[in-house]
């Protein structure tokens, strides 16, 4: 007999242990260990059945173990301890505020609204999918512990992403349990009256979306998230969030027309209904949200009388843009017709030209509308999320900055982190220190080898444990006896040296690579004095089953009765089951296809817990790896052959686990301990720990990107748009004139018989037709740099030249290098709006 209907009940609290519910219900907890260990107190054995999740716990104590609890004072004393901590957290200035003070004529915004697809806080409120939802967590976490005035926004989904089990033959099998919210640590946000206040967005045909806001206490950070479930809603309609990255591109623009238009709509709604500052920073994770651009046009149009361009003006002045791919193919992507199913009528957007819209997500392809180029388009301010990112988005993004050199693509990088607090284990933090403090105290002689060797092989075999227990429920799960397990409780060793991978799998992240000599990893793993053990884990979207396909070659390898001890697959990859292979393994391996992770995060965890990294020189570990801290997977680059270049890397890798790091691993003193290994445990720990946290990512966004654009949106909005609609006369006035701009003439003085060397000063002078454009409105630069065969300039340096005469400009500069030089001088836009002189994509070449 099946429920015709799905509610949670909560548990009803005795007075004196109200301070409970506030503590169950702001996830601080998730990173707290004192507010995990009270809960744990209430009832240990419920506490571990529950996965550790406070509201699950409460709803099932006993009442009568409530009522002891209420009045025994030792535990009503600890209750009120944390629940006093917590107020503390919640209100003293912080890093933000103390920076604010110091930073006395620099403008930190009052509010800075965060919008992001997916947001992983805690396996408790299951709405992520795997890595970017994590990093939106984990960035929300930090700016909690900063001071960082967050508003997260993003939406709730009643299936979550998906749990993941296998067939009997190793196919990932979906399944998509219905989650009420009123069972999770939401609120939802109502009226005075208890009515639920309701977001409205338009849809073709006269109808209405309309969407319940839950709200998360993140810390300090409110996060809101939209739920379309709701019975004023017909059943297409309610099923917009019922899934992530569910359903056809239908689907998929109506959910990100809702994270956009929808969110921008929840934020005003909340800050009016609680009296918080309305954002002055917008900080689009990844172009899903981006329609979050075109409601803040609507807003100014409407509300403020301004034109499309002027609003164009204020809004990028305030956007933060971050691309989290290295791929094309990762971008989102719509036809046309969609969108102009979605806004020709102008019913979600009044006010706002189709046309226009259409071409803020303009590319190459004239059917296509892309996300990406919007949010880029949209945003002043735009990062990838490592240095290596940064670049290769420079490139895949070039085109929209024709004329310039790739390097002068106003994308830069902030490189992701992770939220120490969170993935840290509780007993390295009381080891060495707080992970957040650099440093920590891995350098204090009193934590010795062998100190820091007892917790990694405690961590170790808390991580054997559970391999088991996972192990013996997955195969229950495919079908198998009971009485056929008993195999399960001995496979992993734990003494043997452990080896991590798990991530989403999509081709480039090569889940197999390490099968490509099934000889040679068989070899590896059971090697007789220095064997290895490899512990698997990952989901592949619903829709990808060549990704399906590379699960089940492991799957398959891990199910022969004579590896099965040594290789495990682990389905349903979350965040729980995260926790433990970051703690426990010795080694972190991941092998992308370089340049194709933009960060991956996943190897960080394992640092700031002892685990050296194996790893393709891609993302973070391309400017972190030092030599010492691990190993680099050497690359085939210029290896076009994908067959051959797998063949080669995964060779590299053989060799490398081999020679190198089960050697090292084994090779102990008198005491048993791995003294070489521990030294590069110490290592990582010092060197890593400080660079890896999300805490240093936020901090450089807020210096970065949130100060910058809170300054320049300030300006903008100044004295009634008077910036905002200068920028757009300014820019009126280019596109005019832009086209008979140009350079007469670029000459270079030496005196006659002269050879320069490196480092002299030359003169450079240039004539230049502005086509009506009054010098204020440009800059006019010279360009110097090494030149080849054909005359193409590299490693340019420039230098802004100063009007002389009508049309006529000049520059003194030092001759940048020896060798073959050639000089030129271009035309670059100028405004005080501007963020840098390629922000327009407009250059005048000699």
């Amino acid at each position: 007999m099946k429920a015709v209907r799905r509610f949670t009940v909560r548990a009803g609290l005795p007075a004196a242990l109200a301070d409970l519910g506030t503590l169950a219900t702001n996830l601080r907890w998730t990173w707290h260990p004192p507010t995990q260990d009270l809960f744990a107190s209430v009832d240990q054995a419920i506490w571990e059945r529950v996965g550790g999740d406070p509201l699950h716990l409460l709803a099932q104590v006993p009442a009568e173990r409530l009522e002891v609890l209420a009045t025994d004072d030792a535990f009503l004393a600890r209750v009120a301890e944390v629940a006093d901590d917590l107020r503390r957290y919640l209100s003293e200035p912080r890093w933000y505020q103390h920076r604010a003070a110091e930073l006395n004529g620099t403008r930190m915004p009052d509010s800075i609204a965060y919008f992001s697809m997916e947001f992983g806080v805690t396996e408790a409120l299951p709405n992520y999918s795997g890595g970017l939802g994590v990093l939106a967590g984990d960035h929300l976490k930090a700016a909690s512990d900063l001071g960082v005035p967050l508003i997260g926004v993003g939406l709730l989904y009643r299936s979550g992403y998906f749990r993941q089990s296998l067939s009997l033959d190793g196919w990932q099998v979906e399944h998509y349990p219905v989650i009420d919210p009123s069972g999770l640590p939401l609120e939802p946000l109502t009226e005075p009256s208890g009515t639920p206040i309701l977001v409205h967005v338009a849809m073709p045909g006269g109808r209405v979306l309309r969407a319940r806001i839950w709200k998360a206490n993140v810390g300090r950070v409110p996060l809101l998230l939209l739920d379309s479930d709701i019975e004023e809603n017909s059943d297409d309609l309610r099923g917009v969030t019922d899934r992530l990255y569910g359903g056809d591109q239908d689907h998929r623009i109506r959910q990100e027309i809702l994270a956009g238009v929808g969110g921008v709509r929840a934020v005003r709604t909340y800050c009016e209904l609680t009296g918080t500052a309305q954002p002055e920073v917008f900080h689009t994770n990844e172009g899903h949200a981006g329609f979050l651009g075109l409601e803040r046009l609507r807003e100014l149009v409407s509300s403020q009388g301004l034109d499309f361009d002027q609003a164009l003006s204020a809004v990028r002045a305030g956007t933060v843009f971050t691309t989290h791919t290295p791929v094309p193919a990762g971008i989102d992507r719509f036809p046309v017709d969609l969108v102009q199913h979605y806004f020709g009528d102008e019913s979600l957007l009044p006010g706002i030209d189709l046309r226009r819209v259409l071409a803020l997500g303009a590319e190459e392809n004239p059917g296509m509308f892309n996300m990406a180029h919007m949010g880029l388009r949209l945003a002043q301010r735009a990062n990838g999320v490592s240095r290596l990112h940064g670049a290769v988005s420079r490139s895949m993004f070039g085109a929209l900055w024709p004329g310039f050199d790739t390097d002068e693509v106003p994308i830069t990088s902030v490189t992701n982190g992770v939220h120490g607090p969170t993935w840290a284990a509780k007993e390295m933090t009381t080891l060495i220190g707080d992970p957040e403090t650099p440093g920590a105290d891995i350098a204090d002689a009193s934590v010795s080898d062998a100190k820091l060797w007892e917790l990694r092989c405690g961590l170790r075999e808390r991580l054997v444990g559970e391999v088991r227990r996972r192990v013996r429920a997955a195969w229950l799960q495919r079908g198998a006896s009971a009485l056929e397990l008993g195999w399960t409780d001995s496979v992993f060793d734990p003494d043997v040296l452990t080896v991590g991978f798990a991530r989403r799998v999509p081709t480039y992240k090569r889940l197999t690579l390490m099968l490509r000599d099934p000889d040679r990893l068989r070899a590896l793993l059971l090697h007789p004095d220095r064997p290895v053990q490899l512990v698997v884990a990952g989901k592949s979207h619903p829709a990808d089953d060549g990704g399906k396909a590379l699960i089940q070659q492991i799957v398959r390898f891990a199910d022969d009765v004579g590896m099965r001890h040594r290789i495990a697959f682990l389905p349903d990859y979350d965040m729980s089951m995260a926790r433990y292979l970051y703690w426990g393994c010795d080694v972190w391996l991941n092998n992308p296809m370089r340049p194709l992770e933009a960060c991956g995060t996943s190897g960080m965890k394992a640092a700031l817990n002892g685990g050296l990294n194996l790893s393709i020189r891609d993302g973070w570990w391309d400017e972190f790896y030092d030599g010492s801290n691990g190993w680099a997977i050497p690359t085939a680059d210029g290896v076009n052959d994908p067959v051959r270049r797998d063949d080669l890397e995964a060779a590299a890798l053989y060799e490398l686990l081999g020679s190198q790091v089960a050697p090292l691993y084994y090779d102990r003193d008198a005491a048993g301990v791995p003294t070489r290994w521990m030294s590069m445990v110490r290592h990582t720990l010092s060197s890593l720990g400080p660079q890896v946290q999300a805490s240093r990512m936020v901090r450089e966004y807020v210096e970065s990107a949130y100060a910058p654009a809170a300054t320049a949106g300030a300006l903008a909005q100044s004295d009634d748009f008077r910036v905002a609609r200068d920028l757009a006369a300014y820019r009126g006035r280019l596109s005019g004139a832009w086209q008979q701009v140009r350079v007469v003439d670029c000459e270079l003085s030496l005196d006659e018989g002269q050879t320069p060397v490196i480092g002299d000063r030359v003169h450079v002078h240039a004539t230049v037709d502005l086509a009506g454009l009054t010098p204020d409105d440009v800059e006019v630069q010279a360009v110097v740099g090494r030149v080849g065969d054909t005359d193409e300039l590299s490693d340019v340096v420039t230098a802004t030249m100063h009007p002389v005469a009508a049309g006529r400009y000049t520059v003194e500069l030092p001759l940048p290098h020896a060798g073959a030089l050639g000089v030129t001088a271009r035309v670059l836009p100028k405004h005080n709006l501007l963020a840098t002189p390629a922000e327009l994509g407009k250059v005048v070449l000699a």
